[in-house]
């Protein structure tokens, strides 16, 4: 089909931004107080409390009209939360990942939580949906974590099954456990 709309350029006036500021919508209700024995990825639980993905809620603040927003979100088997990892308040360009060889990797090819900008992304299952809060299966974020957004999970977008994990694929058990030492 062709674009039936003239292109047009939105950027090349526009201010290059050097900083940025969020609100928080929310925060998680975790079973997760302390890093050790919480989950690295919500799929990975093997050694973490209890063995098993936990259930969570996360709690949108009150007059902000956020039970208007989540309206038609109950119908999504999964959702994303980003979140601010706020216990983080430094970073490295390069850590030693919790799989694998003990090797030093590049930041950003690793999920550390120790970033530039400490901001999480997970892929929870949404159980129901009460109010103002979301219950949730497989967090893997620790208790009162500041929530900035949710977004529903869309398998024909968001899923690569045939995707290549970089150095994770050499590791010969990418979905295994993590090192805890």
């Amino acid at each position: 089909m062709k674009r039936k709309k003239p292109p047009q350029d939105h950027t090349s006036d526009a201010p290059r931004i050097a900083r940025v500021s969020c609100e928080v919508i929310g925060h998680i209700r975790s079973p997760y107080h302390e890093r050790f024995g919480a989950p690295r990825q919500p799929t990975v639980t093997e050694q973490v409390l209890e063995d098993r993905a936990l259930d969570a809620t996360i709690e949108l603040l009150p007059m902000r009209n956020f039970e208007q927003a989540l309206t038609d979100l109950a119908g999504f088997d999964y959702i994303w939360v980003v979140a601010w990892l706020h216990l983080n308040e430094h970073w490295k360009p390069t850590v030693i990942p919790p799989r694998g060889a003990k090797v030093r990797r590049g930041l950003f090819a690793t999920r550390s939580p120790h970033r530039p900008n400490p901001i999480g992304l997970s892929a929870l299952r949404l159980i129901k949906v009460e109010g103002r809060v979301l219950h949730v299966r497989g967090i893997d974020l620790l208790d009162l974590t500041p929530v900035l957004d949710i977004k529903p999970y869309i398998p024909y977008a968001d899923a690569f099954p045939d995707a290549k994990a970089g150095w994770l694929d050499e590791t010969g058990n990418p979905t295994g456990p993590d090192r805890y030492e």
